[in-house]
């Protein structure tokens, strides 16, 4: 007797009692859903409430101090009529269009070159992954010596081609472009990382009947690797759009902004009215855009560079 009421609850036994429980007449395994509480209950505590707070918060006034204030759209109004506004979203964009294509080309790039395996392909694995573990501030502080208008590493180099100094940092016309540079190095890693997987995966039977057929190594690569590399170029994609719309920690370091606004983004924007003038719910309208920004720009991408059937 002893034996079967232990039997009852071990762990087997309390998975067997689970999966007999019912609902509406239908049998459930209930272990599963036990198993995703805890994260499910995390989410919800810590993104889901945090949401529809925010989505609240941005029709209010409220600096902290004091119960929030009903203003209705008047911070969406104001956000619209705002020209360092305007200027922070379309920086953001033009880092997109220049950050996401410029990390998946170079991450294919140096993929393709470790899965040849040439000599130093192992060294150059490591090199090429590394600076994603590297702190933002300590990369940052880098390229910020790197790109300086006088004793900038790139302008010495491009003084010996006889380039005049370029002042990527200091200059409205150049500022984002050095954090652009900075960020394709930055985030390239991850993405080589994902590409090299999936070159893994490609079988080399099609590369050799290719070869054997009269193909270039070219041809290889634009008929038959770029094709079946088409989902994770495309999650690829998607992943780093995500990312650069959210482009605050370079951009903090390098530029804080400036100069004039030029390089600042729309979650600098959102830092410098929330954490700095403490005005919560106009930070709040201003996340609320760019999380519709993100959401429509990551559906069109996913709508262009869809896997075709």
């Amino acid at each position: 007797m002893t034996s079967m009421v232990k039997q009852r609850w071990t762990v087997s036994g309390v998975r067997n009692r689970l999966r007999r429980m019912t609902w509406r007449g239908q049998r459930i395994d209930w272990s599963g859903y036990i198993l995703v509480a805890p994260f499910l209950t995390l989410f919800v505590l810590f993104n889901a409430i945090a949401l529809l707070f925010g989505l609240y918060l941005s029709c209010n006034e409220w600096e902290v101090v004091g119960r929030p204030e009903w203003v209705g759209l008047a911070n969406f109004r104001e956000i619209l009529a705002d020209d360092l506004a305007r200027e922070a979203f379309l920086n953001t964009f033009r880092y997109v269009l220049v950050i996401a294509p410029g990390v998946t080309i170079v991450a294919f790039v140096l993929a393709l070159f470790v899965h040849q395996q040439w000599p130093g392909h192992i060294v150059s694995r490591a090199a090429f992954f590394s600076p994603v573990v590297c702190a933002p501030t300590a990369v940052g502080l880098i390229w910020v010596w790197m790109l300086d208008t006088q004793f900038g590493l790139i302008n010495q180099y491009l003084g010996r081609l006889g380039i005049p100094p370029v002042p990527w940092l200091t200059s409205p016309d150049w500022s984002w472009l050095g954090v652009s540079l900075m960020s394709v190095w930055w985030d390239t890693g991850f993405s080589f990382v994902l590409f090299l997987a999936a070159l893994q995966d490609v079988p080399a039977e099609l590369r050799e009947a290719a070869q054997v057929d009269g193909a270039t190594r070219w041809q290889v690569v634009w008929n038959i690797i770029l094709p079946l590399l088409r989902p994770v170029t495309s999650m690829v994609i998607t992943l780093q759009v995500i990312a650069t719309l959210r482009i605050f920690s370079q951009i903090s370091v390098m530029t804080q902004g400036g100069p004039a606004g030029s390089s600042m983004s729309a979650i600098m924007y959102l830092y410098s009215y929330g954490l700095s003038r403490y005005r919560f719910g106009y930070a709040s309208a201003v996340a609320v855009l760019l999380l519709l920004a993100t959401l429509l720009i990551t559906l069109v991408n996913r709508w262009l560079v869809k896997e075709k059937v």
